[in-house]
């Protein structure tokens, strides 16, 4: 591919629904930018992926990780798309052949934030309340906390959520903080500390994927590369990959970086909330990597066989 033009232009596979188009956006006004070319010479194309079309089910149930990936994955690898961008918590660890992760823009918020139209706080949900979510990370964690709870399961986009609080179908929920800032919606924040509840593995990074064969892309995509959260993101996957992690797996970490300094907190949980295994690890850049992989083997060891 040549560099790209209004009529041959690079395009971005995404997701179709709101916070994903954002996201898309966003990477095609910081491609336009960095290379001082015009917007339309970049084209976003909506592919359907499995977990946008299966809506009537846990994502527990219809596969792992890659539900929102899969079929960007192979657009990219059939050279339907150049590039493809990616909530990277959706993303496998272990890519298709070929294929890469390249550039990881500015992490957003890492927190998760607690929505309910009649309650302020996680705290104040009274005995016995109902809380939605489809995360069975956030359902574990909230068990640990709170076994008196109650869960249904609560899937689609934000204004789909909130209309089901409306409804009364549950009297709360989370969201990720960065996808609420991402789609404007400020209003709705209500973060909850990562020493409450700590978010899913790489919660809050945009990362970019293409083809590794593809040179003109690399090029491209090399501004836009946040190395921070380039780092951070990869001990937590790092931490991850060691678990095994997927959509059938509670686990939760979250990396962060003080100028030489990582430190890595992480835990897995039983499905039901009635175990939870966590640690804190702090490492150096150079590191830091293995660190997060070594902390992955630690928590296998202590959870024992069959934990997860």
């Amino acid at each position: 591919m040549t560099s790209p033009t209004p009529d041959t232009p690079l395009k971005i596979g995404t997701r179709g629904s709101p916070l994903a188009l954002a996201q898309a956006h966003e990477v095609r006004a910081r491609l336009a930018a960095a290379h001082g070319l015009a917007e339309d010479c970049f084209a976003i194309t909506v592919i359907q992926t499995t977990g946008d079309a299966v809506q009537d089910r846990p994502l527990s149930e219809i596969g792992g990780k890659g539900l929102f990936t899969k079929e960007i994955e192979a657009a990219l690898l059939d050279r339907r798309i150049d590039i493809a961008v990616h909530s990277t918590k959706d993303v496998a660890n272990l890519l298709p052949d070929g294929l890469a992760l390249t550039a990881f823009l500015p992490r957003e918020d890492v927190r998760d934030s607690f929505i309910s139209r009649d309650f302020a706080s996680f705290d104040a949900l009274p005995q016995g309340a109902v809380v939605g979510s489809s995360s069975i990370r956030r359902r574990a964690q909230m068990a640990a906390m709170r076994p008196d709870l109650n869960f249904v399961e609560f899937r689609g986009n934000v204004q789909t959520r909130l209309a089901k609080l409306d409804a009364g179908v549950a009297v709360a929920t989370l969201l990720a903080s960065a996808g609420l800032n991402r789609l404007g919606q400020t209003d709705l924040l209500n973060p909850i500390p990562p020493e409450v509840m700590l978010p899913a593995v790489a919660q809050g990074a945009i990362s970019i994927e293409q083809r590794q064969d593809d040179a003109l892309v690399s090029q491209m995509l090399a501004p836009l590369n946040h190395a921070d959260s380039a780092l951070v993101v990869a001990v937590e996957r790092a931490f991850l990959a060691e678990l095994d992690g997927s959509c059938r797996t509670p686990i939760a970490g979250l990396a962060e970086l003080d100028g030489e300094t990582v430190t890595l907190r992480g835990e897995i949980l039983k499905m039901d909330g009635s175990a939870v295994h966590r640690d804190r690890w702090v490492g150096t850049r150079a590191d830091a990597v293995e660190m997060g992989a070594e902390a992955g083997r630690e928590l296998l060891r202590l959870a024992g066989p069959n934990f997860l």
